[in-house]
């Protein structure tokens, strides 16, 4: 049993709204984290650069990880 994958043209307009929305969040967080862990020195991350901008690339969670977890104040 297979499920037909459907294509974005395919989807009802409030669905594309949703995918849209979401997906911009998911970039403006991603944009953030990154800003940030770009400006940020590196004695206020916990743990490295390279790994928190790794996770950061994890959907929503990465970005919210990093703000939660990632920098000390």
């Amino acid at each position: 049993m297979s499920v037909a994958k459907k294509k974005f043209a395919d989807l009802a307009p409030w669905q594309k709204a949703a995918v849209l929305t979401l997906a911009s969040v998911q970039l403006s967080l991603a944009a953030t984290a990154w800003a940030d862990l770009a400006t940020r020195p590196a004695e206020k991350v916990n743990g490295s650069k390279g790994k928190w901008a790794l996770i950061t690339l994890i959907n929503f969670v990465g970005p919210i990880w990093y703000f939660r977890k990632g920098r000390r104040a």
